[in-house]
């Protein structure tokens, strides 16, 4: 009888992937350290999905820890800019937390989103953080199905890993050094990339 044996697959660079026209689940899991680019361009997001609302808070208290709304979308400033320019800033997130944030176990994080005129089977989220050039968790949520048109909210939680006194420490001398990557896939296939970095030093 023949034992099955676990595959191991093989490392991906950044750049491979950004040479690829379609960006797979499996694919960014096997990235070896934080991107440094994002492997899609916003045009990528045909289903119009839009984070309106974020919260952070603490599972064990109750504590709302961060939140953040969208503000309405102004016409005068739209104008001026492309739909690719005008997504970009919305990308990327800078976090500033106090030190007793690498403390907590559980943490809940609730978004609101909204998506366009066309239905969403298999939205999913992978989101990987790393600190300098080692990987501290990832984390893979599905958001189910939406219906065209409709907003949205769901609350993920997180189990935080527990880090060693000298990690800790580190991670809070080296403010903006801790980072991850938020893929977003439709179907299996990427049409969202954002980026956050974080800071543990107020």
């Amino acid at each position: 009888m023949m034992k099955s044996e676990a595959v191991i697959m093989a490392p991906l660079t950044e750049t491979e992937l950004s040479q690829r026209e379609v960006i797979k689940p499996q694919d960014v899991l096997r990235l070896p350290a934080i991107t440094q680019d994002y492997l899609c361009k916003p045009s990528a997001n045909i289903y119009e999905i839009e984070f309106t609302r974020f919260k952070i808070r603490d599972l064990e208290t109750d504590t709302v820890l961060f939140e953040i709304e969208k503000p309405p979308a102004s016409d005068e400033c739209n104008g001026a800019h492309s739909p690719e320019e005008q997504a970009e800033p919305s990308r990327y997130v800078r976090y500033r937390f106090t030190r007793d944030f690498l403390k907590l176990k559980h943490v809940g994080a609730t978004v609101e989103f909204t998506v366009g005129s066309k239905p969403i089977n298999r939205f999913r989220m992978i989101e990987r953080h790393f600190f300098k050039d080692r990987m501290l968790k990832a984390f893979d949520f599905e958001f189910g199905f939406c219906i065209p048109n409709s907003r949205n909210t769901c609350e993920h939680i997180y189990e935080f890993p527990q880090l060693s006194q000298a990690l800790y420490d580190e991670m809070v001398e080296c403010p903006y050094e801790t980072r991850s990557d938020s893929f977003y896939f439709v179907d299996d296939v990427l049409i969202m990339h954002n980026k956050a970095d974080y800071a543990y030093d107020g």
